[in-house]
């Protein structure tokens, strides 16, 4: 009896040649951008150095580095109530306010800017709504903090969608046993609830804190410097590539740099609960704080979500109302849909055997830099990654402006938001239940599709939910590869957001936003509910459902 754990893990240490290549080929793709940028700085090293070099570019190095830290901490202070609001409390409504909460995921940040300064601007419509009480002008939204604001009410939705499979994976019987000791609530969140969390947290305040790295519609429409607006300048208005490169090569060492000190602080320490009660945790009651956790939630949703809706419908009517003729977007709604589905999916795939990897074989050598160099796409802007492709394909392939190439680059961009959620999904799962189907003979492609997949498919869903949204709206990357003839939403609503039609920009942007709110409405499937990732499993022949195999297999590990 011995024998058994001990050869289980032994095998689960090595990860299959398969599992290594596979993951191996994503991070060499990933790679692409970072290549890109050597070889551009190659061609005038001592330019570079001296632009790396410069006090000025200490200077917005800095800059950056405390306004993504900051618009990551404000989007934790919004995310974590409302995600444990909406899931453990008996909030009013907290089903609907589920749904809306994760909306303004869809709204693009240049968008959001666009809103807020022209609702929220000292000249905007909130201080004209205000004039006849006397008020002649607004504080000022232009800035630091006005485009943390913006970021961290447009991004906060990243932590809200991991933090939600995170509490939903929890065991109850962990926190009724913290209770049957004598703490109380608010100790047993601080010591049982928030400890489990931390995988969900990290992810999502990665993909924040990435994300404002790279963000550049919010920052330049609220004349906020940060290196990725400094880049895209270099690039539009100078014919010197170098310096763009140089800024461009900061920018991703200090990505790098903030995911490997993730990956680091995670430490040994496994977050898999104990999973044999199968059975929700109960609802905590509000009692006197039912009102103003309302409140809270509600002012969060108008300010995110509300407020967007409004100016935009406010624009459109103002439009019809003046003659303005609105154009037929369903064919860019086709072209947005159909590329997001596809790299939605791709990413998804590719993130699979990286979070694996991460996760079960974390003690293998390659494991954490593969996953380091995964995430590099993610913290570079748009631009970067589509000349990087533009790059490999003249050189290497005829995939220029092609469908091909630009879903690639979406993958670059976005495959962290995938393998985010699908990690902290494995992180919740019992090993042992994969180990126990290893030792009773089911091969590795079997695990995986039996017991793996399934086990993982809420984070799998949740991580291509996010791609397909972030997708929807990408624009930098879209403009420059997309295939002739292949317009989407995002570069119809810049089209016309730049030369001023906001009227013109209204109708795709709220159609924007409209479809890419379903996918956040199929991630609000109650927790019993069948997903659909597990299709995989029926198609092994002699298989049974997922469910039985995961029944069987942790009936196998409780034997051991």
């Amino acid at each position: 009896m011995t024998a058994f754990p001990r050869a289980l893990t032994a095998r689960r240490r090595m990860p299959s040649p398969v599992l290594v290549l596979a993951a191996l080929a994503v991070a060499a793709v990933s790679l692409l951008p970072p290549v890109y940028l050597v070889v551009r700085i190659s061609d005038a090293p001592a330019r570079a150095i001296e632009v790396i070099a410069r006090s000025s570019t200490l200077e917005l190095t800095w800059r950056t580095l405390l306004f993504a830290s900051a618009a990551t901490a404000l989007a934790m202070a919004i995310a974590l109530p409302m995600a444990w609001l909406t899931e453990r409390s008996d909030l009013p409504g907290r089903r609907v306010l589920r749904i809306l909460g994760a909306m303004p995921l869809a709204i693009p940040s240049y968008v959001g800017a666009m809103v807020a300064v022209s609702a929220l601007g000292p000249r905007g419509l909130l201080q004209q709504a205000l004039e006849p009480l006397g008020v002649d002008r607004l504080p000022s939204i232009y800035g630091f903090w006005g485009a943390t604001f913006v970021l961290a009410l447009f991004t906060y939705p990243y932590l809200l969608l991991t933090l939600r499979p995170a509490l939903l994976s929890l065991d109850p019987r962990l926190e009724e046993l913290s209770r049957g000791f004598g703490y109380g609530r608010w100790t047993t969140f601080g010591r049982v609830i928030l400890p489990q969390l931390r995988p969900a947290l990290f992810s999502g305040g990665l993909l924040v804190a990435l994300y404002a790295l790279s963000d550049f519609g919010a920052v330049s429409l609220l004349r906020f410097d940060t290196l990725t607006r400094v880049i895209y300048t270099s690039y539009r208005s100078s014919f010197d590539r170098t310096s763009a490169a140089s800024f461009a090569l900061v920018l991703a060492v200090i990505a790098l740099a903030i995911v490997t000190l993730e990956v680091w602080s995670r430490g040994r320490r496994r977050y898999d609960a104990i999973r044999g009660a199968g059975r929700q945790a109960p609802v905590v009651p509000l009692g006197r704080w039912r009102w103003p956790a309302l409140a809270f939630v509600a002012v969060v949703i108008a300010f995110a979500l509300v407020m967007p809706a409004g100016v935009l419908a406010y624009w459109l009517v103002r439009g019809m109302q003046a003659g303005e003729v609105v154009r037929a977007a369903w064919s860019a709604a086709g072209n947005s849909v159909l590329a997001s589905a596809l790299a939605a999916v791709a990413a998804a795939v590719a993130a699979l055997p990286v979070a694996i990897l991460a996760v079960r074989h974390r003690d293998f050598p390659l494991s954490r830099p593969i996953e380091v160099l995964s995430y590099t796409g993610y913290a570079l802007p748009g631009i970067v990654v589509a000349l990087a492709l533009v790059f490999a394909g003249i050189n290497f392939g005829p995939l220029y402006q092609s469908l091909t190439m630009l879903v690639l680059a979406y993958v670059l961009l976005f495959l962290p938001q995938a393998m985010g959620a699908t990690r902290v999904a494995l992180l919740q799962a019992r090993p042992s239940m994969e180990e126990a189907a290893r030792g009773l003979g089911r091969r590795p492609w079997q695990v995986l599709a039996t017991i793996t997949v399934p086990l993982a498919s809420r984070g799998m869903l949740a991580g291509a939910a996010l791609v397909f949204l972030t997708t929807m709206k990408e624009l930098p990357a879209t403009v420059i590869l997309h295939p002739t003839g292949f317009e989407t939403l995002a570069m119809r609503v810049f089209d016309a957001s730049r030369e001023a039609f906001f009227a013109r920009a209204a109708f795709p942007a709220l159609l924007l936003i409209v479809l890419s709110s379903l996918p956040l409405a199929l991630m609000q499937l109650p927790p019993g509910t069948r997903l659909p990732l597990s299709w995989l499993a029926r198609l092994l022949p002699g298989q049974g459902t997922p469910p039985r195999a995961a029944e069987r297999a942790e009936e196998a590990t409780d034997a051991v």
